[in-house]
């Protein structure tokens, strides 16, 4: 296990980037394999191994540095006293304690909030990193497993070393669960789905508000960590199920599987949640253009079907929805903050949606 945990934190090691991927291929394996045999006499030994694994996927900390001695104090600074910044992020502090760090936790942010403030944001960012000695690296990425390959955003190095990050297709290849189909609807799937475990695994702020797993409140997955386990068991039993739907090619259980997976994906929030024009809205939203294909996959099979993604004033969907939470931070009071579910009428069937919202106080 010692030989395990050293190659995984080699730097610059493609032999390290093929072991993370393949371990969190192992553990949704075994994750899908328990959904389906939950009385195997060798569950209880296979939750410990998942959380083997699980403690070996966490990341090196880093040493932490005196904030006065931050190469990125300007920027750290000034990020932080932003009055547009905290319309979006909160009034939430930079936690970082070293410049790489510092950098990482600004650029991940800045996947929050709308694209041409996040753009004048990472220009600034850059220009304060260039004026210490820094350079913009685009070649020392951290690879997430995605269907496309996408920078992400850059890396520093030359007075600061940190790496970006990236979407890439070759680390999507080396999970096990990317399935040899010629089905596109499912390697996207698959792509969400290694996207949100590797994510979950980086970003501190991530929190989840998926009904089946926790129906009370929004959780933070780095505060709890038996809700993340519970949430990526959840996602994968989700994905497993849709995948069976798509092979059976009928439309309405494709349709219905779809709309569950696409809640988990959608349930995977910030506090507060995301601008659905930030980078990372637009990517959720992905997942809801395809459920809209579904959609029109069951109406041409015969069936009446409408769904609708729920926004605006709470006051005028509320109707439509059940189970909704409450946030007071983000957006305007009243709004919706984000649509967790779609609304849905399947034939005669309402399949009621589910918001995050802010109260009108």
């Amino acid at each position: 296990m010692e030989n395990l945990r050293q190659l995984l934190q080699t730097e610059n090691s493609q032999l390290a980037q093929i072991l993370r991927y393949s371990l969190h291929g192992i553990a949704a394996t075994l994750q899908q394999a328990q959904t389906e045999h939950p009385l195997d006499p060798g569950a209880k030994l296979c939750d410990e191994i998942l959380q083997e694994i699980h403690n070996l996927l966490q990341p090196k900390s880093s040493q932490p540095t005196p904030n006065n001695e931050l190469k990125l104090s300007q920027l750290k600074q000034e990020f932080d006293t932003d009055k547009d910044l905290k319309l979006y992020l909160g009034n939430n502090p930079l936690q970082s304690q070293t410049d790489a760090e510092l950098w990482n936790e600004i650029q991940r942010k800045l996947l929050r909030i709308p694209e041409e403030l996040a753009a004048t944001w990472r220009q600034r960012a850059l220009t304060l990193a260039q004026e210490i000695g820094a350079v913009e690296d685009t070649a020392n990425l951290y690879p997430l497993p995605f269907i496309r390959d996408e920078i992400i955003y850059p890396g520093l190095s030359g007075t600061i070393q940190t790496k970006g990050l990236s979407l890439s297709q070759k680390a999507l290849s080396y999970t096990q669960t990317k399935q040899n189909t010629d089905s596109k609807d499912i390697n996207l799937l698959a792509g969400y789905l290694f996207f949100c475990i590797n994510f979950i695994e980086i970003e501190p702020d991530l929190h989840h508000a998926l009904k089946s797993v926790f129906s009370f409140d929004i959780v933070s997955l780095h505060a709890k960590p038996e809700q993340q386990n519970q949430y990526i068991e959840a996602l994968t039993e989700r994905f497993q199920r849709t995948q069976k739907a798509v092979e059976n090619t009928d439309a309405l259980l494709t349709l219905r599987a779809w709309i569950d997976i696409d809640e988990a994906i959608h349930s995977l929030v910030f506090i507060p949640p995301s601008d659905r024009y930030s980078w990372w809205g637009k990517l959720q939203q992905e997942s809801r253009r395809m459920l809209k294909k579904f959609v029109d996959n069951a109406n041409n099979a015969g069936n009446d079907v409408r769904i609708r993604q729920l926004s605006g004033l709470y006051a005028d969907i509320c109707a439509l929805t059940k189970d909704d939470l409450q946030l007071d931070c983000g957006g305007n009071p009243g709004e919706v903050l984000a649509c967790l579910r779609v609304y849905g009428r399947i034939n005669q069937e309402e399949l009621p949606g589910r918001v995050i919202f802010r109260p009108s106080r």
